[in-house]
């Protein structure tokens, strides 16, 4: 498995032994809920859905990340929006997630400079957060993201709005 998420993942990522086992014991009680298509899992990595995770909570990316890869994407996480830009200069994804508040560029200017990048003036990309203001959703909304979900994220309904995008 080690092998498998260094391959997908942002250099650096090593996800616990223990939460990635919690996770897909958790998982594995919703397979049904959560399983990808047969033919997601065997097509060519190159013709995978490819998803961006944002966050610079270690343990929220490796959730999503491991959510994402069991749904069938190949996963790339960054732990802050800059490394999130580099990573999307260098290859183009399928959907973003992001958190909004992170030190040094949080994700509504993640967003905003997302949406002037060529090729991801459409991109699917979710704002997952402990944002819950009033206003928050609209923030999200109006600096360019498609779907506001407030933390704790259940894995079933991030896949299922992703979906929907």
């Amino acid at each position: 498995m080690q092998d498998y998420y260094s391959s997908c993942v942002f250099a650096g990522y090593e996800p616990s032994p223990l939460h990635v086992s919690e996770l897909l014991s958790n998982l594995a009680n919703h397979s049904n809920d959560l399983a990808p298509d047969h033919e997601v899992l065997h097509a060519d990595p190159h013709e995978r859905r490819t998803a961006l995770v944002v966050d610079d909570v270690a343990d929220v990316t490796e959730m999503l990340a491991v959510v994402l890869t069991h749904a069938g994407y190949s996963v790339v996480t960054a732990a802050s929006a800059p490394a999130a830009l580099k990573a999307a200069r260098e290859r183009q994804f399928d959907v973003i997630i992001s958190d909004i508040g992170m030190p040094e560029m949080n994700g509504y200017q993640l967003a905003r400079e997302m949406r002037q990048m060529p090729g991801y003036e459409t991109v699917p990309m979710v704002a997952v957060t402990g944002y819950s203001m009033f206003d928050d959703k609209e923030r999200s909304t109006k600096a360019g993201f498609n779907a506001h979900m407030t933390k704790p994220i259940d894995p079933r309904a991030l896949l299922e709005l992703i979906e929907q995008l």
